[in-house]
Formats: C-alpha cells, sequence, structure tokens
C-alpha cells in the first residue's frame, strides 16, 4: 500500500553548518519515496565519516561561540572608538564565518529566488543587525543557531539511524561446507542458496536457513523481539543476526545475502521512515503559510511602527529582526520527524514493523480488530487427535487416500493429517491436484476423485447425511475441526484435527478490550469450533464458516458498526480482509508473503501481545507529536509578545528557538526507550 504524499515544506537545515559543508538548501540531502516525490533527509551521511564531522562540527561551533562571546564583550566593555568597534565586528564576522557561511550565502541565494525559508531569515537578521550596529547580536545570533542545527543533527541521526544497528547483527563470513566435505570461511555476500553452513554455540547465523544437524537455544531478540531463547532442531527456521547459544548447528540457506528477515526489517522501517506521517503533513502545511506570515510582520513592524507608535527607525527595525528569528519554525518542524521515527525504530525492536507514519499515527483510532483463529490466536500447529472410516470404506485404503492428497497441500490441517496418519509413509500418485480456496483440495488418487474437504464442501455437494452430521457436531462441539474426505461422491473418511491456543492469547485479549478496542474472531473453520475457542480467548463475538469474500464483507460491516477496524491474520486467505481493514497486522512468522505484503503492520514474533503495544505506542507517539508541537508554538507566542513589547533581543529569541528544538527532540527521542508505554490520559480523537 503506497502512501502518497504531498511534497513536504522546508525544514531545519541539520547538517554540520561552516564552510566545509557542501551546499545544501534549506534541508540536507533528498531521496524519492514510492510516490516519486522529493523528501528531505535530517542526516546527510553514516557510519565514521558522518561521526566524524559532527564532532568536528562541535569544535568549529565552539571556536564560533567563543568569538561571539568576544564580540559581544567588546561591544560591551571597550571604548566607543572606532579602532575598537572595528575590533569587535572583525570578531564577529569571524564568528558568523566559523559557524554558518553556508547558511549566509545560501540564504541570500534563496532570497534573490523569492523563496523564505531558514537559510533567507537567518540571512536577513544577520546581515540587518550589522546594518544597524548589533553585531555582536547577529554573531551570537549565527552561532547559537549553528550549535543548535549541529545538536539537532546528532539527535536526528539518532532517532534515523537506530535500526541501522541491526546491520551490524549478520557476521560478514559463513562456514560453509565445500563440495570436498571441508569447511571453509566464506563471505556471505558470496554463499549460494542451499548451502550448508555450520554455526558453534556463541556465533551469529550469518544468513536465514533451516536446520539440517543439530540442536541449540537460539537468542531470536535482534529479529523477533522475543526475551527467551529458542530451541532448535531439524525442520526450525534460523534468522540472520541471531545468536545460537547452545549446540553447534547445521542448517541449509534459504536466503541470500541482502534478502534474508534481517534485511527485509531493515529495508521496511527505511521505507516507513520516507513516509510522512499525517501529522507531519499537517505541520510542513502550517510551517509553509506560518514563516511568511511572521515575516510579513516583520516588515510592517520596520515600515509602520515608527509612524503608528512613534518609536526610532533604528529600534523598528531591531524589533522586525527579532521577529524575523521568532519566525525560524525549526523546533515546529523537527518535532514531527524525529517522534514519528523514534515510534517506528521503537517498535522494529520489538519486532513490530510499521511500513510508515500514518500506521503509527492512526492505530490509536481502532475501535474494533478482527482477529483469524489459526495462527494468529491459536498456535496453526493442529493435531490430528481422532479419525476414522465412513460408508464401510477399507480403512488402508482410505489412509493411503489420505494421506497421499493431503500431503501435496501445505495447509496447516492437511499437515496435521499427513503427520497423524503415517508421516513420511507410502504414497499414492496424485493427478488433476487442485486447492480450492475456504473448501479443501482436490485430485486423481489411485483412479478415483478424490476430495479432501470442510464440512462446508460436503454439505455444499450434497454428502452429508444425518448420521453424519451427527457425528461431525460430536467433534466440533470440543472445538476439533473435521476434514472429510470422499472418493467418487462416497465420503470414506473423517479426520478431527485440534488447535490449541497460543500462551498470551487471552491476556491479549484483555490487554485490547481495556485499550476500549473490540476483538472479533473471523474464521473459515466451523462456528462450533470458532466458538469453542473464542470461549477460551474470552471473545464474545466469534464467527465461522467464512471464505474470504465472507471475511471481507465482515470487516466492511464492523466499520460500519464500530469505526476504524484492524485485522490481525497470516493466510492467503486473510489478505483481502488486510487490505480492507483500517490497519492490517500480519503474524509475519508464520505468515505468507502475501498476508505481509497486504497489511500495513507486521507482527514478528507472532505474539498477539503485540498488537495491543502497537495500539499504546500509537497514542504514546500521538500524545509526544501534540506535546512537541504545543511546546514549540508555546514558546514562539511567548517571544513573539515580549518582541512586539521591545523586552526580546535577538539573541534571547535564536537561544529560546534553540532551546525549543532541544526540547521537542528530546521529548521525541524517549519513544526510543519503550514500545508499548501507557500514554498519559489523552483525549482519543
Amino acid at each position: 500500500m503506497n502512501e502518497k504524499t504531498p511534497a513536504p515544506a522546508d525544514c531545519c537545515q541539520v547538517v554540520p553548518p561552516g564552510p566545509q559543508a557542501h551546499e545544501h538548501g534549506h534541508a540536507h540531502g533528498a531521496h524519492r519515496s514510492e510516490d516519486g516525490r522529493d523528501h528531505h533527509d535530517h542526516h546527510d551521511g553514516h557510519g565514521h565519516d558522518h561521526d566524524h564531522a559532527i564532532e568536528g562540527g562541535f569544535a568549529r561551533m565552539g571556536i564560533a561561540l567563543g568569538l561571539a562571546i568576544a564580540a559581544e564583550a567588546a561591544g560591551y566593555f571597550l571604548p566607543e572608538s572606532l579602532g575598537w568597534k572595528l575590533l569587535g565586528m572583525a570578531l564577529a564576522a569571524a564568528a558568523i564565518w566559523m559557524a554558518g557561511l553556508d547558511v549566509y550565502k545560501n540564504g541570500m541565494a534563496s532570497l534573490l529566488r523569492g523563496k523564505l525559508n531558514i537559510n533567507a531569515l537567518m540571512a536577513v537578521a544577520v546581515t540587518g543587525a550589522f546594518v544597524i550596529g548589533q553585531w555582536p547580536e547577529a554573531a551570537m545570533v549565527m552561532a547559537l543557531y549553528a550549535i543548535a542545527e549541529l545538536i539537532e543533527a546528532r539527535a536526528v541521526d539518532r532517532a534515523r539511524n537506530a535500526i541501522q544497528g541491526l546491520l551490524a547483527l549478520a557476521p560478514e563470513e559463513a562456514l560453509v561446507q565445500q563440495a570436498d566435505g571441508s569447511w571453509q570461511a566464506t563471505p556471505v555476500a558470496q554463499v549460494a542458496m542451499g548451502a550448508a553452513v555450520r554455526i558453534r554455540p556463541g556465533e551469529r547465523v550469518p544468513l536465514d536457513g533451516v536446520v539440517t544437524r543439530g540442536n541449540g537455544a537460539i537468542d531470536q531478540s535482534p529479529v523477533t523481539g522475543e526475551s527467551i531463547p529458542v530451541d532448535k532442531r531439524a525442520g526450525d527456521a534460523v534468522f540472520a543476526g541471531t545468536i545460537n547459544e547452545t549446540g553447534e548447528l547445521e542448517f541449509r540457506v534459504t536466503a541470500a545475502a541482502g534478502n534474508t528477515t534481517l534485511d527485509r526489517i531493515i529495508h521496511a522501517v527505511e521505507q516507513a521512515q520516507g513516509k510522512r506521517a499525517p501529522t507531519q503533513r499537517f505541520v510542513d502545511r502550517f510551517a509553509a503559510i506560518y514563516t511568511p506570515a511572521v515575516f510579513a510582520i516583520a516588515v510592517a513592524v520596520a515600515v509602520l511602527a515608527p509612524f503608528l507608535m512613534g518609536i526610532p527607525w533604528l529600534e523598528a527595525i531591531y524589533k522586525a529582526l527579532v521577529l524575523l528569528v521568532i519566525a525560524c519554525p525549526c523546533a515546529l518542524v523537527i518535532s514531527t520527524p524525529v517522534t514519528v521515527v523514534s515510534g517506528l525504530a521503537a517498535a522494529a525492536r520489538r519486532g513490530i514493523l510499521i511500513k510508515g507514519g500514518v500506521y503509527l499515527e492512526s492505530a490509536r483510532r481502532l475501535k474494533a480488530i478482527a482477529l483469524d483463529k489459526t495462527g494468529t490466536i491459536t498456535e496453526g500447529k493442529p493435531k490430528l487427535v481422532a479419525w476414522r472410516t465412513w460408508n464401510g470404506a477399507n480403512e488402508p485404503d482410505a489412509r493411503l487416500w489420505s494421506a497421499s492428497l493431503a500431503s501435496r497441500s501445505d495447509h496447516p490441517v492437511s499437515r496435521a493429517i499427513v503427520a497423524g496418519l503415517d508421516g513420511e509413509g507410502e504414497r499414492a500418485e496424485v493427478e488433476d491436484f487442485t486447492a480450492l480456496p475456504g473448501r479443501g483440495v482436490k485430485g486423481r488418487v489411485a483412479g478415483g476423485e478424490l476430495l479432501l474437504g470442510n464440512h462446508r464442501a460436503m454439505h455444499e455437494l450434497g454428502l452429508c447425511g444425518d448420521e453424519l452430521e451427527a457425528e461431525l457436531r460430536t467433534h466440533e462441539r470440543q472445538g476439533r475441526t473435521v476434514t472429510l474426505v470422499a472418493r467418487d461422491g462416497r465420503v470414506v473418511g473423517i479426520f478431527a484435527v485440534a488447535d490449541t491456543m497460543k500462551d498470551g492469547s487471552r491476556q491479549a485479549i484483555e490487554e485490547l478490550k481495556a485499550l476500549g478496542v473490540a476483538p472479533v474472531m473471523l474464521t473459515g473453520d466451523n462456528l462450533a469450533t470458532a466458538q469453542a475457542i473464542a470461549a477460551q480467548a474470552g471473545i464474545a463475538d466469534a464467527r465461522g464458516d467464512l471464505l474470504p469474500e465472507g471475511k471481507l464483507a465482515a470487516i466492511g460491516e464492523l466499520q460500519r458498526r464500530y469505526g476504524p477496524t484492524g485485522m490481525a491474520g497470516d493466510g492467503i486467505n486473510d489478505a483481502p480482509a488486510l487490505a480492507r481493514a483500517d490497519i492490517g497486522f500480519a503474524m509475519g512468522a508464520a505468515g505468507t508473503d502475501v498476508a505481509m505484503e497486504a497489511a500495513d503492520v507486521v507482527i514478528m514474533n507472532d505474539k498477539l501481545q503485540r498488537v495491543a503495544e502497537t495500539v499504546r505506542l500509537s497514542r504514546r507517539t500521538h500524545a509526544v507529536l501534540w506535546q512537541n508541537i504545543a511546546l514549540a508554538l508555546g514558546i514562539k507566542a511567548v517571544f513573539l509578545v515580549l518582541a512586539v513589547f521591545g523586552s526580546a533581543t535577538m539573541w534571547m529569541a535564536v537561544f529560546a528557538d534553540m532551546g525549543a528544538s532541544l526540547l521537542v527532540v528530546g521529548n521525541g527521542l524517549r519513544l526510543l526507550r519503550g514500545a508499548g508505554a501507557d500514554p498519559a490520559p489523552a483525549r482519543i480523537a
């Protein structure tokens, strides 16, 4: 789901300013989002070079601030002679050169193009201060502004790159088995799909794969957020970047470098960071109006105040310059991206991949959530608990036919039937195999037409007599899923499969209720089974026998009844409902690629509690966003009044802007410390 967003307004430059910075407009670095529009990043590099640039920037800004203070001292303490004034002006000019020559040059260029951005405001303010003889304040304004921007650069990088630490989790080499049977360390980029890789205790898994030999416990917290190591044996999946804590394991590579689960997590978060949330778009539109409006007020003060208020021209111009500094919307513009990016990173650390700020903000509005049963509320690993022949069928034949046809399907119920019958036993050839979505599978086995389907499929074919219906009700009342096998139009076998509820499902349902979100179960399983599982989970509204189009219709009905509605599922048959819901949650670890693509949020560790965590994080993010907006605008309003009445100086105004920027950045970064903490009480729109 590609989010279409308007091109953003200019935002604060947060790269190290000074002569060494290459030319930038108002924001530094641009990229194109999926909608093809330019979006500006608040960072210009990564790794050591960027860190060194910031560290060097702090040293440079320290010198600039020292020169600005010296210029202030010269203006205050030294005699009024021309020589001392020239010294003070030289100190001020040096401070401006050290702190933000590029800011000044680009600001003047913007003015020539008729563009009012923050660089332009600072250029006018500094030039005006020099012209009216307030060169110490001009130096202090530029130095404080540059320091504030540099601190913001570091803070925004911290938020934007919070997830980048995952890149360091995957080792650069893997121990790969060679053709002669020996093992050799090989760069992961050169390891082919299907290669055999060995990992020892304490080592990180280099690539995704499936265990072929050995037993061990893997710490999967970097990928799934699970705090307890997961036992692994042959047939279990392992993920790049996770840690093998015990036992030597060998696995077959299932995803090459660049396409591992870890790579997809990083890519998803980076894409999400490029999408602008609704509050960000609002702030951009507001800033685009706010800055020119205050600029116009400043011009009016400079031109009209001497006539209307009878104050000297120099004093009027000074008031106007103070207003220009106040007009800088840095704190306002920076308040939203740092908060949203921090929220996305905090969620990713908990195994929650949110595909954009719009979904991070919208989750707080959910009033109902539809939950698929299998794989979402239950383990999705059913077991065959009972089976019998029907209509006098021969047991060995029924067993062979059923196991052969079921082995061709990857549905959890089919796999449970195969495992419960004979595992890897004898198989008959299956011809014309066809999947029947929402009903079952069919094919030709041993010369006969075989259908392995659910109660609905058999009922539609008219194969369910009274005696069979009574038998099926007995199983369904116990919460079992019943699958039948029919050959040439006659039911020949009945299979009862039971699924167990996930640990924590009931707690997750209670958390959703506590948040005011109504849980509803939607499943293609029979109604009796749905109601039995729902009763265990604490769900009052359970709907069964739903085909994919039935789930889709149910989402529409819930939206009309409750309002914003989410959907959590993991199967292909859930994809339409996931796409229709206001927010779709895919249970990622067990989920299909189709479901994960259709969803807006991917729960990597399949823990249903993460849905409630997402809602809590969304509410907390929303609260922090509006706290930041209130802080930024409130401080501006106070200094605007002070400026009009002559109680604010230029350096006070820029210091206030600097303080407001640091306050909103620090407030936004608080989200990195937790993904699911409860927000302060706030009205949820």
